[in-house]
C-alpha cells in the first residue's frame, strides 16, 4: 500500500523544531491526527531514536503544529502544538510550547495569512491548548519574513533574526488560575517517611517547581548526569503526577501518566554566578531539558515575582527582568505580575527567540 503523505513546513524555533501543518491539508477529525504525527515522527521508538520519522530523539525535536487563519477578533492565527512522545505511542494536546511559538508568526506571513506593512510584522496568535493570546514580533523585508540576523539565544549555534514573543495574561493557561491550589507553597508526602515542598504555579503552561537540595540534588547536575539516575527521574515523576492532581489536571495518579507534557517539573537552585538571579533544571517528557522550555521559564519568571514561592525564596536580585540559569547558558524574560486583595495576576511575560525555515514539501506518515 502506497504511503500517506501531507503538505508540510520543517522549522527550528527557539531551541525545538517542529513539523508545520496546516489544518486544511490535515483530516477534518483531529482524531486521525495522533496516527499520522506518530508516524510522521517516528514513534514510538523503543530505541529512542526516531530513526523512522523527523524526530530527534528527544522531546524538543518531536514536536508538531496545525496552524490556521483565524476567525477571532484579537487573533491572526489558530495554533495547536502537539507534543509527541518518543518512546510511546502518545500525542498530548494539554499544553503549549513557547519555543515553538516563535515560529508561528513567520509562517503565518509566509502563508499570506498576515500581509504586514512595513519593516515589523506583529502576528497575533491564539493557542488553542491553552485559550491564550500571544504577540509575535519580528523583521519583515518586502513583506516576507526576515530569517537571518545578529541575534542570539542559549543553545542554538549561530545567530538569527529576533523574535519578540509577548504572552497575554498567561496566567492559569490550563487550570484556569495563576495559584491552582490558592497556595504560594503546598507539601506533597511522596512516601510514609518523606515530604517534599513545591510551588505549583500555572502561567503559559502549569509548572511544579521544587527545590533542588529537597531532591538530593546540587541544581549544578547535567542533563546527562540527570538521565543517568533512573530512581532520580522516577521520583521525580512521583511529584510531577502528585502536583499534577493537586492542580486538578488529572483526577489520580495513574490518569497523570497520560499527560506526557504538563504539568512540567523543575529543579531550582540558588544562581551560581551574578548573571544569574536563580538557576533551573527541567524535565520534559520525562526527559531531562537541555536548555529550558519557554513556557516553563515564563512560568518561574511570574514565580519568582510571587513571595513565598520556592522560585522566589531562592532568586536574588530579582527586578523588572528575569535572569535564568540553564545548561547551555542564561535565558533573560520579563514578566509583569501584580496583586490585589491578596489575589495574584500574571499580566504579560515576553522574551527573545529565533526561528529558520528548514524545508518545504511532502511529509509521509
Amino acid at each position: 500500500m502506497a504511503q500517506r503523505s501531507f503538505p508540510a513546513v520543517y522549522m527550528r524555533g527557539g531551541t525545538s523544531r517542529v513539523v508545520v501543518f496546516k489544518k486544511d491539508d490535515l483530516p477534518s477529525d483531529p482524531a486521525l491526527w495522533n496516527e499520522i504525527f506518530l508516524s510522521c515522527m517516528g514513534s514510538p521508538d523503543s530505541h529512542g531514536r526516531q530513526l523512522d520519522g523527523m524526530g530527534g530523539g528527544i522531546s524538543s525535536l518531536s514536536k508538531v503544529c496545525v496552524l490556521s487563519p483565524s476567525l477571532r477578533g484579537d487573533a491572526d492565527v489558530d495554533y495547536t502544538f502537539a507534543q509527541v512522545s518518543v518512546n510511546e505511542a502518545k500525542v498530548d494536546y494539554k499544553g503549549n510550547c513557547g519555543n515553538v511559538s516563535s515560529a508561528v508568526g513567520p509562517f503565518a506571513v509566509m502563508a499570506g495569512w498576515v500581509k504586514p506593512a512595513g519593516k515589523e510584522a506583529c502576528v497575533r496568535i491564539f493557542n488553542t491548548n491553552t485559550a491564550k493570546v500571544i504577540h509575535a514580533y519580528f523583521p519583515v523585508e518586502n513583506g516576507e519574513p526576515v530569517f537571518t540576523g545578529d541575534f542570539a539565544i542559549p543553545g542554538v549555534s549561530g545567530t538569527a533574526a529576533p523574535v519578540r514573543l509577548e504572552f497575554q495574561q498567561p496566567g492559569g493557561a490550563v487550570t484556569g488560575k495563576l495559584l491552582p491550589t490558592g497556595q504560594v507553597c503546598d507539601t506533597l508526602k511522596i512516601s510514609e517517611s518523606e515530604s517534599v515542598e513545591v510551588s505549583l504555579v500555572d502561567a503559559a503552561n502549569p509548572c511544579v517547581f521544587v527545590r533542588a537540595q529537597d531532591v538530593g540534588l546540587t541544581g549544578a547536575e547535567t542533563p546527562a548526569q540527570l538521565e543517568s539516575s533512573g530512581d532520580l527521574l522516577k521520583k521525580l515523576d512521583l511529584i510531577r503526577r502528585m502536583g499534577s492532581v493537586k492542580m486538578g489536571i488529572a483526577p489520580d495518579l495513574e490518569t497523570a501518566k497520560n499527560s506526557i507534557a504538563i504539568p512540567y517539573i523543575a529543579l531550582v537552585s540558588a544562581p551560581s554566578s551574578d548573571e544569574m538571579n536563580f538557576s533551573m533544571r527541567v524535565i520534559a517528557s520525562g526527559q531531562p531539558h537541555k536548555a529550558l522550555p519557554l513556557t516553563v521559564s515564563l512560568c518561574a519568571a511570574v514565580a519568582a515575582k510571587i513571595p513565598g514561592t520556592v522560585v522566589h525564596e531562592l532568586a536574588q536580585r530579582v527586578t523588572d527582568e528575569v535572569q535564568i540559569g540553564m545548561p547551555s547558558g542564561v535565558l533573560t524574560l520579563s514578566a509583569e505580575v501584580t496583586t490585589e486583595m491578596g489575589q495574584w495576576t500574571a499580566v504579560s511575560g515576553s522574551f527573545f527567540r529565533t526561528a529558520r525555515l528548514l524545508f518545504a514539501g511532502r511529509i509521509f506518515g
